[in-house]
C-alpha cells in the first residue's frame, strides 16, 4: 500500500470520526431541547389552571387575600420570565419554584377550610394541578438527564475537541435555587 493511500484512510476516519461525534452532540442538544419544551408545555397547563383554582377559593377564603395576591404575582413573575426572550434557564427556574412555593400555601390553606376542601370544582382543580406539578418534576428530571449527558459529551475527551470547535455550549441544571425553596410550607393562625 502506498504512502497517499494510507494518509487518504487516516483522513478518512478521521472525517467520519468527527462527522459521528458531531451527529451525536447535535442529537443530544436536540433531546434536551425536546426536554426543556417538555417542561414549557407542563408549565403552560399550570398558568391556565391556575386562575380557575384562585377563582374557586376566592369565595371561601376572603380573608386570606394575601396568600391569593401572592400566587397571582409569582404566576405574572413565571410567565413573564417564561416569555422573556433573554431569559436564562436560572432565571425561570427561580420563577417557577417562586409559583410552586406560593402553590403549596393554598393548599396549605385550603386544610383550614372544610367546606372548600369538600368544593368539587376546587378537588377536581386540586386533583389537575397536583397532576401537572408531578409531570413538571418528571420532565424536569428528564431534562436534568439530557442535560447531564449532553454535559458529558461536551466535557469528555476526545469528544470535547469537537464540540469546543462547533461552539457546543454546556447546558445548565433545572434545580431549586436556595434552600428557603426546599422547605415544607408551615401555615399558622
Amino acid at each position: 500500500m502506498s504512502p497517499l493511500i494510507i494518509v487518504l484512510i487516516v483522513v478518512a476516519l478521521i472525517a467520519l470520526w468527527i462527522i459521528a461525534v458531531y451527529n451525536a452532540l447535535i442529537r443530544l442538544r436536540n433531546r434536551t431541547r425536546e426536554a426543556w419544551s417538555d417542561i414549557d408545555v407542563q408549565l403552560k397547563r399550570r398558568y391556565d389552571l391556575i386562575p380557575n383554582l384562585i377563582e374557586a377559593v376566592k369565595g371561601y377564603m376572603k380573608h386570606e387575600s394575601g396568600t391569593l395576591e401572592k400566587v397571582v404575582k409569582a404566576r405574572a413573575e413565571a410567565m413573564q420570565q417564561h416569555d422573556k426572550a433573554g431569559a436564562t434557564l436560572e432565571q425561570k427556574a427561580a420563577a417557577e419554584n417562586m409559583l410552586s412555593s406560593t402553590l403549596k400555601s393554598i393548599f396549605a390553606l385550603s386544610e383550614n377550610y372544610p367546606d372548600l376542601k369538600a368544593n368539587q370544582n376546587f378537588l377536581q382543580l386540586q386533583d389537575e394541578l397536583s397532576d401537572t406539578e408531578n409531570k413538571i418534576q418528571a420532565s424536569r428530571r428528564f431534562y436534568n438527564g439530557m442535560a447531564r449527558d449532553f454535559n458529558i459529551k461536551i466535557e469528555s475527551f476526545p469528544s470535547n475537541v469537537i464540540a469546543g470547535a462547533f461552539s457546543f455550549k454546556v447546558q445548565e441544571f433545572f434545580q431549586v435555587e436556595n434552600e428557603e425553596e426546599k422547605k415544607t410550607v408551615k401555615v399558622s393562625f
